[in-house]
């Protein structure tokens, strides 16, 4: 009876495959990779394009994988990196298995979901949820009312949606709805990525963001995009006891004009060093060892209008 029951268990085939979540900033897209994930990974923000990478989160379960893949946020192009992110967006689109739209519960739908909607229309093959976040914050009228436009939506640009799913990641209800929902669009296929993996980031890379981050809080306003931040070489520090590591990081803070140098190093450098503990912190969270870090502001003359500049930020 016990080879039976065990037989029976393991019929459904493993199901292996990449999913992204895409919709406008703030609608709870890295919260939601989060929450399935279990830890943090994404680099969540109240702007838009702070994950400018492709960070991955993966969700490992007995009868599958689910690599969750970050696109960069879709919007109207304004400049040559506009056009660029846009690019790999479709990309991406075009070759992961399914694609979430995160609505909010909390927000009409407007002209942003739209234009995204319209999007991912064009993008015939690979099936799309709609998944409905942020509902804690909403009754259930609302809430009823949201799923119809959502529908409603689907209709009238020709989206078959697979499903349409509310999730609240705060309240971890139906998150784990949401991976049953999801495993099934997956195809067939043995793990992807060996257990434990929860991202596979280049570590640079997420460092990299961690400085970002911290650089553009508090002056967003002042410099809302015009920050590139690259990690020029991480090295353990040489003649260190093995109970005492220290990694050395050096980076470079990027921006576009000479103007804003003054704005990131503050009076009497006082800034910088503020974004040096912060990241630091995040850093050493991260990677699990102590960190030195060596932070230095450079200009690099209208980055995100160069394609060389470009290319040699990572983008």
């Amino acid at each position: 009876m016990g080879a039976m029951s065990v037989r029976t268990e393991s019929t459904a085939p493993h199901r292996a495959g990449f999913a992204c979540f895409v919709g406008r900033p703030n609608a709870g897209k890295s919260t939601l990779t989060n929450a399935l994930v279990g830890t943090k990974v994404a680099i969540t923000s109240n702007r838009p394009q702070t994950t400018r990478h492709t960070v991955r989160g993966i969700v490992h379960r007995p009868d599958a994988q689910l690599v969750l893949v970050d696109t960069p946020g879709l919007h109207k192009p304004r400049t040559l990196l506009g056009e660029r992110l846009n690019d790999v967006v479709r990309t991406t689109w075009s070759e992961v298995d399914v694609i979430g739209f995160c609505l909010p519960a909390d927000q009409k739908l407007g002209p942003g979901d739209r234009y995204i909607a319209a999007e991912l229309a064009a993008i015939k093959k690979t099936p799309k949820v709609a998944i409905v976040t942020k509902t804690d914050l909403v009754d259930s009228k609302a809430l009823a009312t949201q799923l119809l436009a959502i529908d409603r939506l689907g209709k009238e640009l020709g989206i078959e949606w697979a499903e349409i799913i509310p999730v609240s990641a705060v309240g971890d209800q139906q998150v784990s709805l949401l991976a049953d929902l999801l495993v099934p669009l997956l195809p067939e296929s043995p793990a992807l990525y060996p257990e434990g993996d929860l991202t596979d980031e280049p570590e640079q890379v997420m460092v990299a963001e961690l400085i970002r981050e911290a650089a553009l809080e508090g002056v967003r306003d002042e410099l809302p995009h015009s920050i590139a931040v690259v990690v020029e070489e991480m090295l353990p520090r040489e003649d260190r006891p093995a109970d005492k590591p220290l990694l050395d990081i050096h980076a470079n803070v990027y921006i576009e004009r000479p103007s804003q140098k003054g704005i990131i190093i503050g009076p009497k450098g006082k800034r910088l060093k503020d974004v040096g503990t912060k990241s630091r912190k995040h850093i050493e969270a991260l990677l699990g060892t102590p960190v030195f870090l060596d932070l230095h502001v450079k200009v690099a003359k209208d980055w995100q209008r160069d394609p060389k500049q470009l290319r040699k930020l990572g983008f």
